[in-house]
């Protein structure tokens, strides 16, 4: 895999580069093999003996130009998205995104939403060449889109000026904890062990927080060695998992602690 910094956003041959590793026979983005009991359809209840299975993307257009992640998971309920690419044309979402399913066999679910609704608009879900797919890829990369991210996500703030110790802010207290936002959904805690590969961690470090209905909310906590490792590994802040730039925070126990109560109730 071409990489010069794995998670530099890269330029759209490097962004195409990974993306494609996301297809490999039998596995899925993020590692997940056939007959996973995770998967709503996994391989082993289904195959292509006399044939190649299909590309595992599909098209969608006419999308609502206020139009989310969660709106699209919510679409394909009961598959299992791995990327979702939204086009956007003279800066603008065109409606159209790629979604990229976790197995081939999924995209035959998949086309049977054509024609569902997304609010009060029908939705056409054909099925998807590689070669598209990826120019897609190349396209959104070319034009400075963050990955092909939501239309109703944007780019973060500016960040405040660095003081002379390399904290944010004079006042800004490390604990040795971090708040991740802007995880893909399908982000695990290996990914993010491995975006924080230059630290030392184990997975009963990194607590994913989910949404009240289960669904993982985008955001995880990561409890470093010491607080001079999470002032560190501020160095990551904006910096891409995947196809998403992840912002990172100084948090602190009570805050960790609170998010994982409110996912409880």
């Amino acid at each position: 895999m071409y990489r010069k910094r794995k998670y530099d956003g890269g330029n759209a041959r490097e962004m195409g580069l990974k993306r494609n590793q996301s297809y490999a026979p039998g596995a899925s983005l993020y590692g997940a093999m056939p007959g996973d009991p995770n998967m709503m359809y996994p391989t082993g209840a289904f195959g292509y003996p006399n044939q190649s299975p299909p590309f595992p993307v599909v098209r969608l257009r006419g999308l609502p130009f206020d139009c989310s992640e969660d709106d699209v998971v919510d679409f394909f309920q009961g598959l299992d998205l791995i990327d979702i690419l939204f086009v956007h044309k003279g800066g603008r979402f065109s409606g159209e995104a790629f979604c990229m399913l976790a197995y081939a066999v999924q995209v035959d679910f998949a086309v049977q939403r054509n024609r569902h609704n997304i609010g009060r608009r029908y939705i056409e879900v054909f099925r998807c060449k590689r070669e598209d797919y990826y120019a897609a890829v190349a396209q959104e990369v070319s034009s400075g889109k963050v990955g092909g991210s939501s239309p109703r996500r944007t780019a973060p703030p500016p960040r405040p000026k660095l003081s002379a110790d390399g904290s944010k802010d004079e006042h800004v207290v490390y604990t040795g904890i971090l708040r991740m936002r802007g995880l893909p959904f399908s982000a695990g805690k290996e990914e993010i062990m491995d975006f924080f590969k230059d630290f030392e961690l184990t997975e009963q470090r990194v607590r994913l927080v989910v949404n009240s209905d289960g669904r993982p909310s985008g955001e995880a906590f990561v409890e470093f060695n010491s607080s001079e490792d999470s002032k560190a590994a501020m160095k990551n802040d904006r910096m891409t998992l995947g196809s998403r730039y992840i912002e990172l925070f100084p948090s602190h126990m009570k805050e960790m602690d609170e998010a994982m109560i409110r996912e409880r109730l």
